[in-house]
């Protein structure tokens, strides 16, 4: 880690598109501008940290937790689930037997 002192409205350069600007210094916090291209992602790290645990958290849900919601919604209809396909119905059996061929002038 590079560790460096500077003052309000001195400039620390990373590459050749990222410039960071002390704007001001105030006992134990410090304010710093960053330019950077769009597509650089800038981050604060208590923030990132805040969101993976939170989703971490809500993967980690109760075995209960689907049916819970879904029941709350509504969504458990008689046995049906939401988005599963329901089985088609079979085609119904014949009634009559199939007609026997004609017979043909050989026979």
């Amino acid at each position: 880690m590079l560790v460096l002192t500077r003052k309000p409205g001195e400039k620390i350069l990373i590459g050749d598109d990222i410039v960071i600007t002390v704007l001001d210094a105030r006992g134990d916090s410090v304010r710093i501008g960053i330019d950077a291209p769009r597509g650089v992602k800038i981050q604060r790290d208590e923030v990132l940290r805040a969101v993976t645990e939170a989703n971490l958290a809500a993967t980690l849900a109760d075995a209960d937790a689907e049916a819970r919601i879904k029941a709350s919604l509504g969504l458990a209809l008689g046995g049906l689930q939401l988005g599963v396909p329901a089985a088609a119905p079979e085609a119904p059996a014949p009634t009559t037997s199939p007609r026997p061929h004609p017979p043909t002038p050989a026979d």
